[in-house]
């Protein structure tokens, strides 16, 4: 019986250490899962770890401390009547992410610059250095802006740059980013307040909105109880325009150490309220209208105003809150610094518009009262609530004790106007 030899394959013909073609396709392949096994089993990261360094470039410390955007904006406007007019002067934002790990630290930026298209010697108008100083810095906190402003300068057009440097990135030895850019200058009153996330306008926009919705709905509450709507509405208005002459002169006494004048000069809620309501009860007792029945309808109109006034702090650029990196932080700026912060002017609006739907709700229920016990109940808690707010905000306090002692006192008449608002009816 004969025995089949076996049949001789391509493998068995091929000579040994021989490569095949599809051996020779695959090979590219096969090299590249091979150093990248090697690469997994010869380091196992554990938790917490962070990602190693890229190859050929510096430690991880400088990656995280090295600024990753670079770049240079300048304030223009729309209206070249405006902006033409004098005087004039330069806006400029600089746009860097914050690190994404590693401890708090500070964005410097150092902005530079020099007139173009200069006749003869250049003056000391024709350059400028500022340095701007962006901070609390934390890590993960997103996009950071910084906005500068040359005052003092000759009107044209200007070549600016900008070094920035984050404190850590200094320590480590990280050079800083540069950016460049060039512009014209504009209007100095609109270099002053325009900013990345500030809308122009929108501050004194909300407010009237506000006192117009006040003054509308304290109309339709004194109807309701009886009050004539037509006079009160005629001194509120008063009152509204005497109050923003209140809030200037209360913003201006509060920071004598601003160079600024009446026309430039913010304005603060506190001393708005003060002058309206001093004439909303001086007119009110001139007339012979029962005061504290105006006051009760005035409360949830005012409070009711004030929440709307507050969004405009919000995009208006004042009033700003602290920075944070929580993701319930919101995108916004001082006029300054843009950056991710607690929205407190949002909740700042939503202390007051509670307060006076709580207020609407007692003086349509049960009517306003003869001693203006809602208007103390409401306003009281009103005042408490900003209390408690302020620690928030990116303002320092002028005041060692003054918050404690605005707590106690708001409590205080917010427990009294409660009691007189379920005892006295």
């Amino acid at each position: 019986m004969s025995k089949k030899r076996p049949r001789k394959t391509a493998q068995s013909r091929a000579p040994a250490g021989s490569k095949t073609v599809s051996s020779r396709a695959f090979e590219p392949f096969a090299e590249a899962l091979d150093s990248r096994a090697k690469g997994l089993t010869s380091h196992k990261p554990s938790f917490g770890d962070s990602p190693p360094p890229l190859e050929g470039s510096p430690r991880a410390a400088r990656l995280d401390s090295s600024v990753a955007v670079k770049e240079l904006k300048i304030t223009t406007i729309g209206c070249s009547t405006v902006a033409e007019a004098e005087p004039q002067g330069l806006g400029m934002t600089y746009f860097a992410d914050a690190p994404t790990t590693g401890p708090r630290t500070q964005l410097k930026v150092r902005f530079t610059g020099r007139r173009l298209h200069v006749d003869g010697p250049r003056g000391a108008n024709d350059t400028f250095a500022v340095e701007s100083q962006a901070g609390p810095v934390l890590p993960g906190m997103g996009r950071i802006a910084v906005t500068a402003r040359a005052l003092n300068i000759t009107p044209g057009e200007w070549q600016m740059s900008a070094k920035a440097a984050f404190d850590a990135g200094r320590e480590s030895g990280e050079r800083p980013a540069t950016a460049s850019g060039r512009g014209t200058t504009v209007f100095v009153p609109v270099v002053r307040v325009r900013a990345p996330g500030v809308r122009l306008g929108a501050w004194p926009a909300m407010v009237a909105l506000g006192a117009i919705v006040g003054v509308t709905l304290q109309a339709l509450l004194a109807s309701r109880s009886g009050l004539p709507a037509v006079t009160l509405t005629a001194i509120s208005v008063v009152a509204c325009m005497l109050g923003v002459v209140g809030a200037k002169a209360y913003h201006r006494l509060t920071h004598l150490e601003e160079k600024s004048n009446l026309l430039t000069v913010g304005m603060s809620l506190q001393g708005f309220v003060l002058g309206a309501l001093t004439a909303v009860i001086v007119g009110s007792a001139l007339w012979g209208l029962p005061v504290g029945k105006v006051l009760d309808v005035t409360a949830p109109a005012l409070l009711f105003g004030a929440a709307i006034g507050r969004l405009g702090c919000f995009l208006g650029g004042c009033c700003a809150g602290r920075a944070t990196a929580s993701r319930w932080g919101v995108w916004s700026s001082n006029r300054t610094l843009g950056m991710r912060r607690i929205p407190v002017q949002f909740m700042d609006s939503a202390v007051a518009g509670t307060l006076g739907t709580i207020a609407l709700v007692l003086v349509v229920t049960a009517g306003a009262s003869s001693v203006g016990a809602i208007f103390f109940f409401a306003m009281a808690g009103y005042i408490f609530g900003r209390q408690i707010l302020f620690p928030l905000r990116d303002v320092p306090r002028r005041t060692a004790h003054g918050r404690v002692i605005m707590l106690f006192l708001s409590a205080g008449v917010f427990i009294a106007g409660a009691a007189q608002v379920a005892l006295v009816r």
